[in-house]
């Protein structure tokens, strides 16, 4: 099979891999794959902006292939030192014995750690600038969106920003460009990508965005490192991650919770109705059916979020925990809150829920509703049996 290059810009072209079964990134379920980018800018000085995961290297080096010699290359670029984007970083040094590589002072160091020992990884400074002959690159800082390493890569002759982990996503697609695939698959992915990756870094994303409109920098092309790339609404991505900074939350709620024997799983139904019937919009997340990312992406827009278990060993039941304890990670701000569950001998189900609402801030509107045993589901029907 022949990997093609595939031309965003004048002189740059996409040069990547695409992950058709990636299902597991960082704990969230990935359901559509995803797209390791990296990016050939055809200038005087060939250079590479980031590699792809190990095992992915022979799809990009095929891709810069058809378009250029590898051995040509003179620069690589690390933007994030993050294993997904660098994987293939060393093999692909061998490969090309580039004139340099140049990274973040703490990309710098996170790669010695990674490869145990210094590869001559040269580091760059805010706002530095590196010429490649007739096209110039100016470096961006934004440390800790995500790791501490972060940075964004800007080419102004091509008005193309190269955004690392920023303005990306999870879809793996043959589409390179946002505006090829459906809007709706994009809005959500995005969404989904944010939740939970960028979530617990919304101030400093915040203050990035600042940074490049007082710097004068007005991209025509976003180029991320997840999914597609951006070429047109460049206003509409960045104005999401606006919204998703300041949290405009939807008259919504979110119910997640797991069941034993049917009995929590009555009460969220219950609670679900009743919030329908007062105009509140519900999503409804059984921890048996769903997953915990899925949780993340549902609270972005949330007011609300309530949460049921049962009690098992005089604690949580494990589903619970693990969502509770991925959330929890995520810091999400500005929620009210509510908690229920059944129990037999003792609730402490419930008990455990709003240590996690506690540490997460979150308003409880009222008491903790315990159910002992079986609830009574509507008029008439007390002689349903389930239990927790």
């Amino acid at each position: 099979m022949t990997y093609q290059a595939v031309k965003i810009a004048d002189r740059v072209y996409w040069v990547g891999a695409i992950d058709w079964t990636l299902r597991d990134f960082h704990g969230y379920a990935t359901g559509r794959g995803s797209t390791y980018n990296a990016y050939l800018i055809l200038a005087d000085k060939i250079t590479l902006i980031d590699t792809v995961k190990a095992g992915f290297e022979y799809e990009m080096l095929a891709r810069i292939a058809s378009v250029v010699e590898p051995e040509k290359i003179s620069y690589i670029i690390s933007d994030h030192a993050e294993m997904d984007h660098t994987g293939a970083l060393l093999t692909t040094m061998e490969r090309v014995k580039p004139e340099a590589v140049f990274a973040s002072a703490m990309g710098v160091k996170t790669l010695a750690g990674q490869f145990h020992g210094d590869s001559g990884i040269r580091a760059v400074k805010d706002g530095e600038r590196l010429s490649l002959g007739d096209l110039t690159l100016t470096f961006m800082e934004t440390r800790m969106i995500h790791w501490p390493d972060s940075m964004f890569s800007y080419l102004p002759e091509e008005k193309l920003l190269f955004s690392q982990d920023g303005f990306g996503m999870h879809l793996a697609s043959l589409e390179r460009f946002a505006d090829e695939i459906p809007s709706h698959v994009i809005e959500y992915e995005a969404a989904r990508y944010y939740a939970n990756i960028l979530l617990p870094f919304g101030t400093r994303i915040a203050k990035v965005l600042d940074k490049l409109e007082q710097s004068g920098i007005l991209p025509e092309i976003i180029a991320p490192d997840h999914g597609p790339v951006w070429r047109k609404d460049i206003g509409w991505i960045v104005g999401k991650y606006r919204e998703w900074i300041e949290r405009r939350p939807k008259r919504k709620a979110v119910i997640v919770f797991d069941t034993m024997w049917g009995s929590t799983e009555k009460m969220a139904r219950a609670i679900s109705e009743g919030l329908r019937e007062a105009g509140v919009s519900v999503s409804y997340l059984p921890l048996k059916t769903c997953d915990r990312a899925d949780l993340a992406t549902e609270i972005l827009d949330a007011a609300a979020l309530i949460a049921g278990s049962p009690t098992l060993n005089d604690g949580l039941f494990p589903t619970m925990a693990d969502a509770l304890t991925y959330l929890k990670g995520l810091k999400p701000s500005h929620l009210l809150g509510a908690i229920f569950g059944s129990h037999g001998w003792n609730g402490t189900g419930a008990d455990e829920i709003r240590k996690y609402f506690d540490d997460m801030k979150i308003d409880l509107i009222a008491e903790p509703l315990k159910v002992n045993w079986v609830p009574v589901w509507g008029e008439g029907n007390d002689d349903e049996r389930g239990m927790n």
